[in-house]
């Protein structure tokens, strides 16, 4: 029978739940654990893929074609859980099933009502994920205790305590225990007022992670064990890490909470081992070089749009031992104050993907920086498209080329709609989603990084390369190194007079791992570190360690 731990938050949102959680599978997998992972969102959204980012960050993209929240990231980046659409579950999602159900006359009759019926079909989610190879499951409840929208999804999972009984479901509760600077003191009332409202729920949490940005005493912990009525072994302090988000499952293991879960659920498992993370977090605690590349995007506003690229960036400095600086530059900003002056320091230039027309003439200003001045390049999913009209601007001539995304009637149509999209009018879970298979050029910069000519990558989009200029393009000396054979889609562009100046209709940084980085963003790193240590050596100035103020791990 596997076990299930759930994962709830209070006090205030954004806390960290997914990374709590995250964190906690990979503690559980270095004891020998097979889990599995779940988030359960309260919004009525069926999934994330209509919202806009400024409201819920990145969309995250599962191989399967599931477009989920961006704690899942979190989940395969720390953890070998396999994630698919059963990973992630909405309030618009669960009500949906429901309602289709009533239609077909599934309930033989009977008044639909949110408890049996809607708790019912949340705990068949969870229980979905509940198989013979997986010994933990674990579920993340998105949102805030006191919330109405959590309300179905806490009671259900009350349930699931009560069904399965408690030596087999453990329940953590994530709060935060406020500072006050004129004080100096830290505060428990908001963490024992946030418990009060889960036992008035039915739920008494087995666990508390405190969030803190102060080092807590005995006392503190005595205190909120006392009123919590959790033991004292069971309050665990989550203090703001100095380094890197992947610190924090060594700062919660030296306070023993593996341990205590597998004490718990009565899990006999083998001994921790933690070697190859410990390894990971020493080298970006002591790496002293650093390499500053310039992220031009359309959401630079709010870090969680672009999530997985900034770690998928960090992961390749861990790869090669520096520490990636992120110039996070706006490319409406670019238009009006031009690339030169925004981007003649750096050592490489990504544009991530995006939507909407907004920025678009500053990330092809920034592309045709970074290609004039052979400056590494990586561009994905619209930041590949936007390298195409550039080249076939800049340097085939086409004036007035353009996407049809963003101009219908562009003259030279190089980006135009997919064919099987033509006849698509939902916007939700529409696009083309998911792995899909695609074959790379022996030779290319793509095949040097990946050392194979066979790979799969998960996609989010509806515009593509238009074949009908592709014999322009390579006659000009663009290079198309992957092609997706059964349909003769191009999936890599590169320049191939050019440093490194790579392209990608998919969404590598989702399958990168800070123990893995994804071949790409260590080959486009790797790049920059060239391009930094030529400008050093040619009389330019090396970017000092102290200047990291703006660094992203």
């Amino acid at each position: 029978m596997s076990k299930h731990i759930f994962v709830t938050g209070g006090v205030v949102s954004s806390l960290g739940k997914g990374l709590t959680s995250a964190s906690i599978g990979l503690l559980l997998e270095s004891r020998g654990l097979r889990i599995a992972m779940q988030k359960l969102d309260p919004y009525i959204n069926v999934d994330p893929g209509t919202m806009s980012p400024y409201q819920h960050g990145e969309v995250y993209v599962t191989d399967d074609g599931a477009e989920t929240d961006l704690d899942l990231g979190h989940y395969e980046r720390f953890t070998n859980a396999k994630l698919t659409r059963d990973s992630n579950y909405t309030t618009g999602k669960i009500y949906h099933s429901v309602i289709a159900k009533e239609r077909r006359g599934d309930y033989l009759g009977h008044t639909v009502q949110v408890i049996p019926h809607i708790t019912d079909e949340i705990k068949g989610a969870v229980y979905s994920l509940a198989k013979d190879d997986v010994d933990v499951v674990i579920t993340e409840i998105g949102g805030t205790v006191g919330d109405i929208e959590s309300l179905p999804f806490l009671e259900a999972i009350r349930q699931i305590g009560h069904e399965k009984g408690r030596d087999n479901v453990l329940f953590i509760h994530l709060t935060l225990l406020p500072y006050l600077r004129a004080s100096g003191e830290i505060k428990t009332k908001p963490t024992q007022q946030s418990v009060g409202k889960l036992r008035e729920i039915g739920i008494q949490p087995d666990v508390l992670i405190c969030r803190t940005e102060k080092a807590t005493d005995e006392d503190i912990r005595r205190k909120i064990s006392l009123f919590c009525n959790v033991p004292l072994k069971g309050v665990i302090e989550e203090k703001d890490v100095d380094f890197s988000i992947y610190e924090v499952p060594l700062v919660l293991m030296e306070q023993g909470l593996d341990d205590l879960l597998l004490e718990q659920l009565h899990l006999e498992t083998r001994r921790r081992d933690l070697k190859e993370w410990r390894r990971i977090v020493s080298a970006i605690r002591s790496t002293k070089d650093d390499v500053e590349i310039a992220v031009v995007g359309k959401y630079i506003a709010l870090h969680d749009a672009y999530k997985s690229i900034y770690e998928a960036l960090t992961h390749g400095g861990i790869a090669h031992r520096v520490r990636v600086r992120v110039r996070k530059i706006s490319a409406e900003e670019v238009q009006s104050a031009g690339a030169g002056r925004l981007l003649s320091s750096v050592s490489g230039v990504l544009v991530p993907g995006g939507f909407g027309e907004r920025g678009i003439e500053g990330k092809i200003q920034a592309i045709r920086w970074a290609r004039e001045n052979r400056v590494p390049y990586f561009g994905i999913c619209l930041g590949m498209q936007t390298a195409v009209i550039e080249y076939a601007r800049n340097v085939l001539g086409l004036r007035g080329a353009h996407s049809t995304e963003f101009q219908k009637r562009t003259p030279h149509p190089v980006i135009s709609l997919l064919e099987e999209q033509r006849d698509v009018t939902e916007m939700g879970g529409s696009m083309r989603l998911g792995a899909y298979p695609c074959r790379v050029a022996k030779g290319s910069f793509a095949f040097r990084a990946y050392r194979s000519a066979e790979i799969a990558e998960r996609h989010r989009h509806r515009y593509e390369f238009n074949n009908a200029y592709r014999r322009e393009f390579e006659k000009a000396g663009m290079r198309f190194s992957g092609l997706f054979l059964e349909k003769d889609l191009v999936e890599i562009v590169e320049v191939e007079d050019h440093p490194w100046f790579v392209g990608v209709q998919y969404h590598p940084e989702f399958k990168s791992k800070p123990n893995a980085a994804h071949p790409l963003f260590a080959a486009f790193v790797k790049a920059a570190v060239v391009k930094q240590s030529g400008r050093t050596q040619g009389g330019g100035r090396k970017t000092s360690s102290s200047r990291r103020a703006r660094l992203l791990v």
